[in-house]
């Protein structure tokens, strides 16, 4: 069974329904409901998801995620005080937001593939990507 970890850019993606994310997330999705694959994010980048959405005006969108992100089968990891310290130093190396830095933390964290379509990630030395062009 692989892991990945999804960033809040591709549940974005996946929420807007743009292609190819909303099909990529979707696969996966269902792989992980069926028991074929682990998704993990980052509980920072949960609520980054939801703070986008309101920030665009889509207040709706934001509490269907807030609600439905406690249903997908995915596991919301809460950050301890070494993943902070994990995702600061990482912010403190690499030309990446603070929020992206706990989704980098996390792969890295359990040697997994990050789910994105986010350029910023390609600096980031060793972090391996599940990438979804657009």
């Amino acid at each position: 069974m692989k892991t990945r970890v999804l960033d809040s850019w591709a549940i974005i993606e996946w929420i807007d329904g743009r292609q190819p994310a909303r099909k990529h997330v979707a696969d996966l999705l269902a792989a992980a409901g069926a028991g074929r694959a682990k998704l993990l994010m980052s509980a920072i980048n949960a609520g980054e998801v939801h703070y986008i959405l309101r920030k665009r005006n889509a207040v709706v969108l934001a509490e269907d995620w807030h609600a439905l992100s406690r249903s997908l089968p995915v596991t919301m990891e809460v950050p301890g005080m070494g993943d902070i310290w994990n995702a600061a130093a990482l912010k403190g190396q690499f030309p990446i937001s603070f929020a992206d830095a706990f989704a980098a933390a996390l792969a890295l964290k359990y040697d997994c593939p990050l789910v994105t379509g986010d350029k910023e990630f390609r600096s980031v030395a060793h972090l391996e990507l599940d990438w979804i062009k657009v």
